[in-house]
């Protein structure tokens, strides 16, 4: 389908859904709320194509005009303005059209792990686990932490939490993969550089009516909370694995006190793989024929090098370096690596439609 045609079926769908809202007839509250937010989706869809018609045809007019000796000069800065300006808007009424992810809008489950590396390894991991907190603080989102493993020296083998907000997955999204760290450890005496990684998971919240979970599939154990070292911090078996059966997929918390806090947190963690597990399959369905640059979020991917003693973060899907290693690392300058993230992502998609 040419982009004219496109742009036209937006355009009735627009007008079909106006109709329908305005007379009601037959109209349900369900289906008027669908109807309604459908619209909404494409209220700006319209702007934009209505915005790039009317600048094609101004060219046009301005084309013509430039035949005429007294308005030549006008009309020739008009006509290469607009010709400047018509495949941004192009590009822009195009990237609104791309199929959209259904995750986007939801919530995250973060999740880190420690790599190889030991000790350093789990210092790495924490330190990313704050980064994502940060990051989440400065756009204003609710960072919940789950679950944290510690080590008992600022390190964590594992640690989770909940990101609560406006279009968080959709921008966490390809920080899924293993991170790699470059530097010289506190307790390195020969000042050499060890090379540890640490693996992040970022997978969609998942609701109930998304992945339907049968209680006869799970085995749930309960057992001892234990704290660094192994030392008891609770003297009830509050701490609580899920296994889903099917799968064999496990998960297990001890945060809270209480065990049905642990069960409800590990069951909203058993969700999210379990649904991601699903999207990711479908993601390998579709992609079979081609070679995602970005990547397909396969957390045994490396993605990323943090480099300390050159003061670099590199990531290796995009090529791309910023010598801004400090500011990558309190969340001020992820935002960098994200946005180059999503736009090589975009680009993918749109050369995909050709």
């Amino acid at each position: 389908m040419n982009l004219d045609a496109q742009f036209d079926k937006v355009l009735y769908r627009h007008d079909e859904i106006g109709a329908q809202l305005a007379s009601g007839d037959g109209i349900d509250s369900q289906t008027f709320q669908r109807l309604s937010k459908e619209l909404a989706e494409l209220d700006p869809v319209v702007a934009a194509v209505q915005a790039f018609r009317k600048a094609r045809e101004d060219m046009g007019q301005a084309a013509e005009m430039m035949a005429d000796p007294d308005m030549k000069d006008l009309a020739e800065e008009e006509f290469y303005a607009l010709k400047e300006q018509l495949p941004l808007l192009e590009r822009q009424v195009q990237l609104m059209l791309l199929p959209k992810d259904e995750a986007d809008e939801k919530n995250a489950i973060l999740e880190v792990r420690a790599g190889t590396g030991g000790d350093e390894a789990a210092l790495f991991a924490a330190e990313l686990f704050r980064m994502y907190e940060r990051y989440a603080g400065l756009h204003g989102w609710r960072f919940e932490v789950m679950d944290v493993n510690d080590t008992g020296i600022g390190g964590v083998k594992e640690a989770s939490a909940t990101i609560t907000g406006r279009n968080v997955f959709a921008r966490l999204k390809f920080e899924s993969g293993v991170h790699r760290v470059q530097r010289v450890p506190a307790t390195e005496s020969q000042g050499r550089i060890h090379t540890s990684a640490a693996t992040v998971a970022i997978m969609p919240e998942a609701e109930e009516v998304d992945i339907q979970i049968d209680e006869k599939d799970l085995r749930v154990d309960v057992y001892r909370s234990q704290g660094s070292g192994g030392q008891s911090v609770n003297t009830t078996d509050s701490a609580v694995r899920v296994t889903h059966i099917p799968t064999g997929l496990a998960v297990a918390c001890q945060q809270e006190k209480s065990q049905h806090k642990n069960k409800a947190t590990a069951m909203k963690l058993l969700r999210a793989r379990l649904y991601e597990r699903e999207r990711s399959a479908k993601d390998a369905e579709r992609a079979a024929n081609r070679k995602s640059q970005v990547g397909s979020g396969d957390r045994s991917e490396r993605i990323r090098t943090y480099n300390f003693p050159q003061g670099r973060v590199t990531d290796h899907r995009i090529n791309l370096t910023l010598y801004k290693i400090d500011a990558v690392m309190t969340g001020d300058a992820l935002d960098e690596v994200i946005e180059a993230l999503i736009a090589a992502h975009q680009a993918e998609r749109l050369a995909e439609m050709e």
